[in-house]
């Protein structure tokens, strides 16, 4: 059963797909992590995902995109953000970034600087490639 599984419940059975790669997915829960972010963006893209725990929106959003993300974790990060519970450092994300606060939000993060941003029903995992 995947990490999203566990959260939102999923009943078919697990299909195995030799094609997809696991993702390994990081918390965002402190705001020093974004220096790691930025860190690590040096080298390949670093995805923020923005995810408010209450919004349906928002949990179709992260569902979709965990459903279509399939790439190899040498070649690109991903943080998922538990907005609700750190909205600070939502804030900190946009002061940073020079991007405007949404919900559910995925910022592109390269050389320590906002590449891509996308919201609700435009976040499609497949957008990711051009950064690779």
């Amino acid at each position: 059963m995947g990490f999203l599984d566990k959260i939102f419940g999923g009943s078919a059975p697990e299909e195995k797909n030799e094609n997809k790669v696991e993702p390994k997915f990081y918390t965002l829960d402190d705001v020093k992590l974004l220096d790691e972010v930025d860190a690590i963006s040096q080298t390949k893209p670093v995805v923020l995902f923005k995810h408010s725990t209450r919004c349906s929106i928002s949990r179709f959003a992260l569902k979709r995109f965990d459903a279509e993300f399939n790439y190899d974790e040498n070649k690109i990060d991903w943080y998922l953000l538990d907005l609700l519970n750190h909205r600070d450092i939502s804030n900190e994300m946009a002061h940073r970034y020079n991007v405007q606060h949404q919900s559910p939000q995925i910022i592109v993060v390269r050389n320590g600087k906002a590449v891509f941003t996308s919201t609700h029903d435009g976040i499609d995992a497949h957008d990711l490639k051009q950064f690779l």
